[in-house]
């Protein structure tokens, strides 16, 4: 199993992008997928989580302005980051909890982090 995460980039502060982090191998189902990020000297805090049943859960900092989402049929999960901050600006990695085929449980599951950076 694989997570590809992609839609990082430079945004001046107000504007917008959206992540997508895509999900592919041998999957039978993906439970919880979730955003995280870091920033330089910082720890990786949670972003934002959406179960497979589309239940939602925000850090606070970010509550009203993004949006996760996910496409079952894709197996991807979408991060939609409206009026950004400079102090949005960390990499962004996505992880899910994946039951692939062969295996007795589900394991998590983490994409490679995309940088975004948000100037004032």
């Amino acid at each position: 199993v694989q997570l590809q995460a992609s839609g990082g980039g430079l945004v001046q502060a107000g504007g917008s992008l959206r992540l997508s982090c895509a999900a592919s191998g041998s999957i039978f189902s993906i439970n919880t997928m979730s955003w995280y990020r870091q920033a330089p000297g910082k720890q990786r805090d949670l972003v934002a989580s959406i179960s497979s049943g589309g239940s939602t859960n925000y850090a606070d900092s970010v509550k009203g302005r993004f949006t996760i989402s996910r496409d079952n049929a894709k197996n991807t999960v979408y991060l939609q980051m409206n009026s950004l901050k400079p102090e949005d600006t960390a990499v962004y990695s996505c992880s899910a909890d994946v039951q692939a085929y062969g295996f007795r449980y589900p394991r998590n599951y983490w994409g490679q982090g995309t940088q975004v950076t948000v100037s004032s």
